[in-house]
């Protein structure tokens, strides 16, 4: 069974496995060089300090997967965007934990009153683009060979859902 729930410093050398596995072995984080513990440290904080959520999985109380979002462009009409990321540990893709972690990042996003919520996803990653159209998110995008990793120009799809909120939006 699967659980989900804010994560804690505790769970931040899981984090950064799974982050690290997510640089080194694919083409869903435009990164070259593997993390520190320091840097996911240092990124929970900015995201504690911006009242933005990280969420983990668990499975057997082991941390299996993580899901946050953050600022999708930084000038303030942007403040009820965001883009979400969502990472599974190699070891248990395919089993729901995307999609748990994706439906409750999109609670969180509902909770903070957000309208639009983003995926920036490579065009060759199906199985995220899958999991997030079933979710309800359509592609609105395609910017092509924006990234290179691993020998050869990236795709990157964008995504988007449209939430309800805010009920009542203001612009300062």
């Amino acid at each position: 069974m699967i659980a989900i729930r804010h994560a804690a410093e505790d769970d931040l050398a899981d984090i950064l496995l799974i982050y690290n596995q997510a640089i080194e072995k694919t083409t869903a984080v435009f990164e070259y060089r593997p993390h520190t513990l320091d840097m996911r440290r240092d990124w929970f904080r900015a995201k504690h300090a911006a009242a933005l959520p990280v969420l983990v999985a668990l499975e057997s109380d082991a941390v299996v997967g993580f899901a946050s979002y953050g600022p999708f462009r930084a000038w303030p009409a942007y403040k009820y965007s965001v883009e979400l990321s969502v990472y599974v540990d190699e070891r248990a893709r395919g089993r729901g934990i995307g999609t748990a972690l994706v439906r409750a990042i999109l609670d969180q996003a509902r909770s903070q009153d957000l309208h639009v919520v983003m995926a920036g996803i490579t065009s060759d990653n199906i199985v995220s683009l899958r999991l997030h159209e079933k979710q309800g998110f359509v592609e609105v995008a395609h910017i092509r060979e924006v990234g290179y990793k691993f020998g050869r120009w990236l795709d990157l799809k964008l995504l988007q859902i449209v939430l309800d909120g805010p009920r009542e939006p203001a612009e300062s």
